[in-house]
């Protein structure tokens, strides 16, 4: 068993670190003050080749690895989640799934334009009624000559306001569940495409774009179906499985952070005349933030290389998401502790990661689900 990353990955790895640090990060706190997205870093991550990242040349991709593509995620992370949220919905949910499910005619319109940032995508399942039960959706397609008339709403759509592309999630028919629901791509300056920024303040994730969408007499062709009529529920669960990948990593990314800015407080902080760091009970709370770090950057890692292998990775990818994000939200949360009155303060991104981390739990389905995949997966259907 090998841990070592390859010399490719360990240059991916590099490009993308230098990137989020001196990119990305001096322009996360104000980001997060403003409510406003850099929106110049898209054009930025398509020219590094990191918005398709495992996608085929031939689309505009960069044809790397999983595992190459969890470690820009896991570094974007560490600098800001608004950021790598942002490449979650564009990159994993919305390209990942076209070129998983579309047909050749939708590959060749959308991924490129995609990976070069020329278009952003978004990703438009959850509803009012429908989050966590994906398969109770209100959204209707109904068939109209040649194609079909939309109508309905989602909401906390991310990448929302700024897209130019949305994957759809509609039914056919309701009493029908998960059987009757189609992917569609639609383009968002399609008539009947009306959005708006979702009201109040999000806790976290401030300058990620939050969208409300409603469809109103919507009209798609039928060549805007992204897989075949019933299977959007398949089209949209296989589409969580890569963004629940992009989470975990960037979980981690957001651990490490804190461990990061943990150290450097521990070395530097004197108190009753020594570093707080020399102290056992600050060096009790860094060794665990550490080890469970390093035991939730393996489950990422071992997910991202069976999904290369071409593995079924559903429970391995819920138990990296569920763990890595579990153990983030108590890193964040000792990270502002051990910083005392400094973490409390905006002016330490320690109090951004612990407010951003609890979206992280939430973002392609909550701890609580992951919990309910894993089980089911471990103990299997009754015969």
């Amino acid at each position: 068993m090998n841990f070592s990353l390859t010399p490719s990955q360990l240059e991916i790895q590099t490009r993308a670190r230098q990137f989020a640090r001196e990119e990305v990060a001096p322009l996360a706190r104000q980001a997060d003050e403003t409510g406003v997205f850099p929106l110049h870093l898209v054009k930025r991550m398509g020219e590094l080749g990191f918005l398709a990242g495992t996608i085929d040349p031939a689309y505009g991709g960069s044809g790397m690895d999983y595992l190459s593509y969890t470690l820009i995620s896991e570094e974007l992370g560490w600098a800001d989640s608004s950021v790598r949220g942002f490449l979650a919905v564009h990159g994993s949910l919305v390209s990942l799934c076209i070129n998983d499910w579309g047909t050749e005619a939708q590959k060749q319109r959308y991924l490129p334009r995609l990976a070069s940032g020329e278009m952003i995508g978004c990703y438009c399942l959850t509803e009012p009624n429908a989050g966590s039960d994906a398969a109770s959706l209100e959204t209707t397609a109904t068939p109209d000559g040649d194609g079909y008339v939309l109508n309905g709403e989602k909401i906390w759509i991310t990448n929302g306001g700024l897209a130019h592309l949305a994957i759809v999630f509609a039914t056919l028919d309701r009493a029908k569940r998960h059987k009757g629901i189609c992917a569609f791509l639609v383009e968002t300056a399609s008539p009947g495409f009306i959005r708006q920024p979702m009201p109040g303040k999000e806790l976290g994730h401030r300058a990620a774009d939050h969208a409300h969408i409603r469809f109103e007499n919507l009209r798609v062709p039928k060549s805007a179906l992204l897989g075949a009529e019933g299977e959007g529920f398949k089209v949209a669960m296989s589409a969580l499985d890569h963004g629940r990948l992009g989470v975990a990593a960037g979980a981690v990314g957001v651990a490490q952070a804190c461990l990061d800015a943990c150290v450097d407080f521990a070395r530097t902080r004197r108190q009753f005349g020594k570093r707080i760091g020399d102290f056992q009970m600050i060096q009790a709370v860094i060794a665990d933030m550490a080890a469970e770090i390093e035991a939730a950057r393996m489950l990422v890692y071992k997910a991202a290389w069976m999904k290369e292998q071409g593995l079924p990775t559903t429970r391995q990818t819920s138990m990296a998401k569920l763990y890595a994000t579990e153990i983030a939200v108590k890193a964040a949360s000792e990270a502002v502790l051990l910083h005392g009155g400094r973490g409390y303060s905006s002016q330490y991104p320690v109090e951004r990661h612990y407010r951003d981390i609890k979206g992280l739990q939430i973002y392609e389905g909550t701890s609580h689900i992951q919990r309910i995949v894993i089980a089911r997966d471990v103990i299997g259907k009754e015969s």
